[in-house]
């Protein structure tokens, strides 16, 4: 007995260390995020690199609400892009044509998203594989064609002017004034993401991506959790399509297009699938390095799709799993 109590001890002990362990590197892993959105516009010299700042906080968003969904719940969407212009549309419509206060039309048009991803995804998660690529794809082209030609409410091809947003009567506008709003933003969505893969809901959608019939065995509603994480993979999508229209003061159909959503599917898996990290950083590389690329004129898509490949290649997880195995191994 005094030795199974023991073992018993031991094993406990080591569960709370492991428990203890995730939590300090994950508020130590914050807290850097933190230190380098505060101490990043000390090193900007222009209004244009907090432009690509802005443009990279904005997709790391959206990225780390679909790596829930890609990465960890193993279902793909390929028309992500939709819900992204739809929050922005959404509030954009409301505030503009209805003379809605802005702050209410940003949340009405982030929950109307999150209904609608409910409602399409009961009969559209009952699909898998490529299945599922299909639908969303489908989804995603519907939204862009609806988006252009209705005109009326959208501006049509040419797009439509947003409101500003304004807090205590002065309206927000310009560079320096969005920033600390996006950072934080992006700070909150790390911070949400984090603690949902840390909770049962993390461990049922890592249990989904790696069979769901094994999943089931042990009581785990697959329906349910692939829907609810599809619904909040949406509302973090609208969250960010609803700061970039009101940030930009104007929004196109293009926010919407394939060619996007297939940018954003690219971002989470150059930066490394369940890797909240992953999307963070795969979201800054690829923001960023067309930037950097514009000076090869010509060769820029040439030398961009080598750096693609050079990486599937060689972090044929993505970048930050593959650095953090090797470095685990030395």
């Amino acid at each position: 007995m005094p030795v199974a109590q023991s073992v018993s001890d031991r094993g406990a002990a080591s569960g709370v260390a492991k428990v203890s362990s995730v939590f300090t590197s994950r508020v130590g892993a914050l807290a850097a995020l933190a230190l380098v959105l505060v101490a990043l516009p000390f090193a900007l010299p222009n209004t244009y690199f907090y432009e690509i700042a802005i443009l990279v906080a904005l997709n790391a968003i959206v990225c780390v609400g679909l790596n829930l969904l890609i990465g960890y719940a193993g279902q793909i969407s390929l028309g992500h892009a939709g819900f992204y212009a739809l929050g922005g549309y959404g509030s954009a419509i409301l505030a503009s044509n209805y003379g809605w206060p802005v702050w209410l039309a940003m949340l009405t048009s982030v929950a109307a998203v999150g209904v609608l991803a409910w409602l399409i995804g009961r009969p559209t998660l009952r699909l898998k594989g490529h299945y599922l690529a299909m639908a969303t794809l489908g989804l995603g082209v519907i939204i862009s064609i609806v988006l252009t030609n209705e005109d009326r409410l959208t501006g049509g091809p040419d797009g439509m002017p947003v409101p500003a947003l304004v807090v205590f009567g002065q309206a927000l506008s310009g560079e320096k004034t969005w920033y600390p709003i996006i950072a934080v933003a992006l700070w909150l969505t790390v911070w949400y993401a984090l603690n949902l893969i840390d909770s049962p809901i993390g461990r049922a959608l890592r249990a989904l991506h790696g069979s769901e019939v094994a999943a089931e065995t042990v009581g785990i509603d697959s329906a349910r959790w692939k829907l609810r994480v599809f619904v909040q993979s949406a509302v973090i999508a609208a969250i960010a399509g609803v700061l970039t229209a009101h940030y930009a003061g104007f929004i196109t159909p293009a926010k919407s297009s394939f060619l996007h959503s297939v940018e954003l599917v690219i971002m989470v898996v150059f930066g490394g699938m369940a890797s909240i990290w992953g999307a963070v950083v795969g979201a800054a590389v690829l923001t960023m390095l067309p930037q950097f690329l514009t000076t090869l004129k010509d060769y820029e898509m040439m030398v961009f799709g080598a750096v693609l490949v050079a990486t599937m290649v060689f972090f044929p997880r993505g970048i930050v799993p593959t650095l953090a195995r090797l470095f685990g191994r030395g």
